[in-house]
């Protein structure tokens, strides 16, 4: 079979894909990318054919911005990026580009909506892939009208189309995929760049990171670390894309990385401190570890709202994220065995969900 996987140009929207791409790689199949030009060459070095399609969320803002003014909200430029111009330029792409490929299976990540769209027009069976939580009902109905002349008859769920692979476990499920007539649940699985594992300090370390989008906030970034540092306890910072010598000297006990293999790094961390991202979320559950949320933007608000009301985290949001109060935090969750139990209760939940390679097949045969 020849899958189509598609994504934004982002790490964020091409990590989460890389276990079931990989996984159809092994299975025999053939793999194709479309995404945005910004990523053209990162998913060919993974070895991956690959075509450029649709625009990068930065240029996409920057025309909503121009559309509505800089000082616009995001029911505003988020819903113009979102549900017009991002879905618009992927289907205007995919269209000639789907003939050319032939594929058999679109497979995309859920804010590439627009490969949804196109597969549907072209008569495909497609999959969305869930990165994140979905819209709040109030913003996914201005969306999905948004949407509606896209897709014409609108699916269950404008986002995720009529199938997903949902990975989020029950106790933490978010409703909108869960609601999708075809789902696929699927066991979180971290894709770790391969590079290798830092000098870990000794198990027990505090793990931070503001992921591959906002890790350079660096106001938030250097006051956690100071924070932190005030703590009996060392630190490993990963940056992601970031440049660690830009940090400067650090604290004694502070040690800092660009990317890491995350989830051997978690093996051996006692707490994540990190802005929310669902793949760090999920990752950090997996391992059976407390979080310090630190959310700086889209679904980060949302999951530090989910994990704080079930004990698994505390969140600090706005004028809350500053040194002291990260530091008590942070001291809190260390000492407080609660959070690290409930964690370990959805670690062993998330270790019985299928893995993707088991899902991978089970796709492909609806497909067929």
């Amino acid at each position: 079979m020849r899958i189509l996987f598609t994504c934004r140009p982002a790490y964020g929207h091409l990590f989460p894909l890389l276990p079931l791409a990989n996984a159809a790689v092994d299975a025999g199949h053939e793999v194709v990318f479309g995404t945005g030009e910004a990523f053209v060459g990162k998913v060919r070095d993974l070895g991956f054919e690959v075509h450029r399609a649709g625009i990068g969320i930065g240029e996409a803002e920057a025309e909503a911005k121009k559309r509505h003014g800089e000082d616009a909200g995001f029911m505003d430029v988020g819903i113009t990026m979102f549900a017009e111009l991002l879905p618009r330029s992927l289907l205007d792409d995919l269209t000639p580009l789907l003939p050319e490929l032939r594929p058999d299976l679109v497979i995309y990540e859920m804010s590439d909506v627009g490969a949804g769209i196109a597969a549907r027009r072209a008569g495909l069976p497609a999959v969305a892939v869930v990165i994140g939580r979905s819209m709040p009902p109030e913003l996914l109905s201005v969306a999905a009208e948004r949407l509606r002349p896209l897709w014409g008859t609108l699916p269950s769920d404008a986002l995720f189309g009529d199938a997903c692979v949902d990975v989020w476990p029950d106790s933490v499920r978010d409703p909108g995929p869960a609601a999708v007539p075809k789902v696929f649940r699927m066991r979180p699985t971290p894709y770790d760049p391969d590079v290798p594992l830092p000098p870990l300090p000794a198990d027990g370390f505090v793990y931070l990171t503001l992921g591959t989008v906002v890790y350079g906030a660096t106001d938030v970034l250097r006051g956690a670390i100071r924070a932190l540092a005030n703590l009996d306890v060392d630190v490993l910072v990963a940056l992601g894309p970031g440049d660690p010598a830009l940090l400067g000297d650090l604290p004694e006990r502070v040690r800092a990385a660009g990317f890491v293999p995350q989830a051997e790094v978690l093996k051996h961390a006692g707490l994540v401190v990190h802005h929310g991202g669902t793949g760090t979320v999920l990752a950090s559950l997996a391992a059976g570890l407390p979080q310090l949320i630190l959310p700086q933007g889209a679904d980060q608000f949302a999951n530090a709202e989910t994990l704080s009301a079930l004990g698994l985290a505390r969140a600090l949001v706005g004028d809350e994220v500053r040194i002291p109060a990260i530091e008590t935090a942070a001291r809190e969750l260390l000492a407080d065995p609660k959070p690290r139990n409930l964690a370990r209760d959805i670690a062993a939940e998330i270790a019985e969900m299928p893995p993707p390679e088991q899902v991978l097949a089970d796709i492909v045969s609806w497909a067929r």
